[in-house]
């Protein structure tokens, strides 16, 4: 049985590139995102979509989306007004009411915000995704319920109740949630946010893992490089060694949430063993997976 899988964009971002690049100098971060006069680098904030994935249309994440109002768009450099997602997967023939499965590596507002409308003066928010399970991991859920003052910000008030309501999520603990079964593996991560959870999509020969934070590019498959969004940067680094390791023993390939040019890569070493991609793909047009 076989999956093919698309990458869709969302709303794209321009964030400080210092933060997104943590202890790295500008010097070399800049070679690898250039930055513009007030030192923001271009980000893409992309989904995947599977195609019958356990007889299901799923969706790994929903980009940042639409809905934040003007002020707090401009402050979190949303650079397009519309909820360029849903046009996206409008332009591979699907509606957000089609998807079955929405899965959240995490709920801050980049991964997690389009799964709201797009903002309307004096509108209350509006949950999308009518026919849809959401899928969430439970450790990170508790995060998102009691946010800590260093990340309060990144989560969306309006949301987790919004989720809770829906009747419709699904909180998982272990390796596979009950919706998908064995056709995806969870990995967790703690340096970015207590929970994190990674979704490979299993494969015969190889597969895919959505890298979510954990390696948000290119860029951050060197294992030093790290963000200053990270709460724990050498747990996280530590934790990318030890997966990487395992995934290239594997032959499964990187998707990437935040990469502005390249959706997808394999994993190789140098030398001097320092990991970096390879085989980079810009955009996924129904890669098939076999199962």
């Amino acid at each position: 049985m076989s999956v093919r899988l698309y990458s869709v964009l969302g709303n794209s971002q321009r964030l400080d590139g210092g933060a997104m690049f943590g202890n790295v100098p500008k010097a070399m971060w800049s070679q690898w995102l250039p930055a513009d006069a007030e030192n923001r680098v271009s980000l893409a904030c992309r989904a995947l979509y599977a195609a019958s994935l356990a007889g299901k249309r799923v969706l790994f994440e929903t980009g940042i989306g639409a809905f934040f109002e003007p002020r707090l768009r401009e402050r979190y450099g949303v650079l397009e007004e519309r909820h360029v997602l849903l046009d996206s997967l409008g332009a591979i023939g699907v509606g957000h009411e089609d998807i079955d499965v929405v899965v959240l590596s995490h709920l801050h507002f980049d991964h997690a915000g389009g799964l709201l409308a797009p903002w309307q003066e004096g509108a209350p928010a509006r949950l999308l995704f009518p026919n849809a399970r959401f899928v969430v991991g439970a450790e990170h859920w508790q995060r998102a319920t009691n946010p800590h003052p260093r990340d309060r910000a990144s989560f969306i008030p309006e949301l987790l109740p919004l989720l809770r309501e829906s009747g419709r999520l699904e909180l998982v603990e272990g390796a596979h949630c009950q919706t998908l079964g064995e056709s995806v593996r969870f990995h967790y991560s703690q340096g970015h946010t207590p929970g994190l959870m990674l979704s490979e999509i299993v494969a015969a020969r190889g597969g895919m893992l959505f890298c979510a934070d954990l390696i948000p590019g290119m860029a951050w498959i060197h294992v030093p490089v790290s963000m200053g969004y990270d709460r724990f940067p050498e747990q996280l680094i530590e934790e990318k060694r030890t997966l990487l390791d395992d995934l290239r023993a594997r032959g499964v390939r990187l998707f990437f949430t935040h990469d502005p040019d390249f959706a997808c890569a394999s994993i190789a070493q140098d030398a001097k063993g320092r990991y970096h991609g390879a085989d980079a793909i810009a955009q996924l047009n129904g890669l098939e997976l076999t199962a």
